[in-house]
């Protein structure tokens, strides 16, 4: 129930729409260009309006299935960690007290925390620190990321029964995940690397391939090193998200406002022999630019307003992680890593109308020299 019971407080904050419309563009591959190259192999009369919804749904149901899941291992971490918490209080209380081994049991011991406490303050009082243990906060205390893969599934795991069954096949559930996840991720790179003229005259599709994956490899090198997890929390909060929100909202605005949704629409009734129906251009032409548009804008500004950028280092001293302001080397990369995703867009634009009216200039002065 956990899983299902809403926090209204997450809900009316915008942070939260924006991470789970990021999750949306991850998990369908909006914006990376996957879906536009796979696409790109149909046939020109395939039926794309009933398999855009199949993928939908189907999406949708691996995320809930995936989700419930998700927090089944980490409600059983938090409920093994919350009753390790009241066995060492148990002990404790047994210890201090010289109470009979089977007088406490997980199920009293809250009960007899209470009682002793009423009967015996001054020793209670005079015990060591007593753990304060409870399931609710052991569940909000969330993981995400690489701790929420490599520490908590790994710590819930070795606490089942036939832990290295469970091991083998959540790791082995990561490897096909990650390799499903390159697929789309490479071919949205190659399909359009083998369109451009100048390289497939060159290079082979094999070579093609071959030297994309060996790029992203030894960039993929560097999370590996003692400071990846560092750069990989630079590309995780900085990489896709605000660069996804923009690229997403200018696919959404030039569709339906530049190349217009008349035109899309007889395009649509050339491939499938009619016209989509009044839902689908409310969602292209006004629901879709407006939340775009009002996340992209709230992420600028919560952005701006936040002040110098942040990461969570780890404290030798301290041992544990404290929020460190980025160094000025790092903002640079943020900044240029930001610039050099949604750059290209409006520099695309501007070569693409350079292009068109030089174009229009030569057939001009081709008309006038006959």
């Amino acid at each position: 129930m956990y899983m299902f019971t809403p926090k209204m407080e997450h809900l009316a904050n915008p942070a939260t729409w924006i991470n789970a419309a990021t999750q949306i563009f991850f998990s369908l591959g909006l914006g990376f260009g996957s879906l536009i190259a796979f696409a790109s192999y149909n046939h020109y009369n395939n039926n794309f309006q009933r398999q855009a919804i199949t993928v939908a749904l189907i999406n949708s149901g691996t995320s809930i299935f995936a989700s419930i899941v998700t927090f089944s291992i980490y409600g059983f971490k938090a409920t093994f960690n919350f009753e390790s918490c009241l066995e060492r209080v148990r002990v404790l209380l047994l210890n201090t007290f010289d109470m009979a081994e089977d007088a406490i049991n997980i199920d009293n011991v809250k009960d007899w925390i209470t009682e002793l406490n009423r009967t015996h303050p001054d020793e209670f009082a005079g015990m060591q620190t007593l753990e304060t243990c409870d399931l609710q906060e052991e569940l909000n205390t969330a993981v995400e990321g690489t701790g929420l893969a490599f520490i908590v599934y790994s710590e819930a795991i070795k606490n089942m029964p036939l832990p290295q069954l469970w091991s083998v096949l959540y790791f082995f559930m990561l490897l096909i995940l990650g390799m499903g996840s390159m697929l789309g991720n490479i071919t949205a790179i190659i399909t359009p690397l083998q369109d451009w003229r100048l390289l497939s005259r060159h290079f082979s599709s094999e070579t093609l391939n071959g030297l994309v994956c060996v790029f992203c490899f030894l960039i993929g090198l560097g999370l590996t090193t003692r400071s990846g997890n560092y750069w990989f929390i630079i590309f995780n909060d900085y990489a896709a998200t605000l660069s996804l929100l923009f690229i997403v909202l200018v696919e959404v605005i030039s569709v339906s406002y530049i190349y217009g949704l008349r035109r899309f629409e007889k395009d649509i009734e050339d491939m499938l022999g009619h016209r989509p129906n009044w839902y689908w251009k409310i969602m292209w032409a006004g629901v879709s630019p407006l939340l775009l548009f009002g996340l992209f804008m709230f992420y600028i500004i919560n952005y701006i307003m936040g002040g110098t950028p942040t990461y969570p280092a780890w404290d030798k001293d301290l041992g544990q992680s404290v929020t460190v302001s980025y160094p000025a080397f790092a903002q640079v990369f943020i900044g240029l890593m930001l610039a050099s995703s949604m750059g290209l867009i409006p520099l695309g634009a501007l070569y693409a109308l350079w292009k068109k009216r030089r174009q229009d200039a030569e057939a001009v002065d081709n008309s006038l020299s006959t």
